[in-house]
């Protein structure tokens, strides 16, 4: 083997190695996914449970199905500004629900309103009977820096569910998550849509391996092929 068919060979060796790590670390981003999907998918197919009955430990609380009985109490409603849905700007409705037998709040997300700056909505037409017995999914508030996390824009909204930010606003305690509804209201005319439960796919990196993968072959065959043209034709 001549001096230059090693050069070549070397080199396409060198980027077929590097192109096969990049694919193994696809293969470990997608494990990652599989792994982070796999709770929350199997939180959200079980039977909801009383909001009163949720596990203490907050962690164990995410992404749990719940059952929301109370009233909505809404002059302390709180919107949070700059949500999208299908591509529009608008605002999504958190409604603190005063449950029975209890001192401490939780926090409702209702849905998403039109509003064309992201922050400028009106609540009042979507005004919903109390829930009994609705139905969502289980967020966690934020917690840590509150910095921005007020909006700017109206003294009832927010940018981002922040725990000591959302419980300034409020007259009364509230707990530290909050239940993104997702069952149907009594009233379509005055029932916002719901915010859908986190998208659980698997991303790109399945397809980015399989690429990864086939750009080592190709480097490794292309070079085969060009040596043995190259001896074929006299280079």
């Amino acid at each position: 083997m001549s001096t230059r068919e090693k050069t070549l060979l070397a080199v396409a060796l060198l980027f077929a190695a590097l192109f096969v790590r990049l694919g193994l670390w696809q293969i470990e981003r997608l494990r990652e996914r599989q792994a982070y999907n796999a709770p929350i998918e199997s939180r959200l197919t079980q039977e909801p449970v009383p909001v009163a009955a949720l596990p203490v430990d907050l962690e164990e609380k995410r992404h749990r199905r719940a059952r929301v009985t109370g009233e909505y109490d809404y002059g302390h409603e709180i919107v949070l500004t700059l949500r999208s849905r299908q591509g529009s700007p608008g605002v999504n409705l958190l409604t603190p629900v005063r449950v029975a037998g209890s001192d401490t709040a939780v926090l409702i997300n209702r849905g998403w309103i039109y509003a064309p700056d992201g922050v400028s909505a009106d609540p009042g037409p979507w005004r919903e009977a109390s829930p009994r017995d609705a139905i969502g999914f289980v967020r966690i508030l934020e917690t840590g820096d509150s910095a921005g996390a007020r909006s700017a824009g109206r003294p009832d909204a927010i940018r981002r569910p922040h725990l000591a930010t959302v419980a300034a606003m409020l007259p009364y305690p509230v707990a530290p998550y909050y239940v993104v509804l997702t069952s149907p209201g009594s009233n379509p005319d005055s029932t916002p849509p719901r915010v859908p439960p986190p998208a659980l796919d698997e991303g790109s990196h399945r397809g980015y391996a399989v690429q990864w993968f086939t750009f080592a072959l190709i480097a490794v065959g292309g070079t085969a092929i060009l040596i043995i043209r190259g001896r074929r034709d006299g280079f």
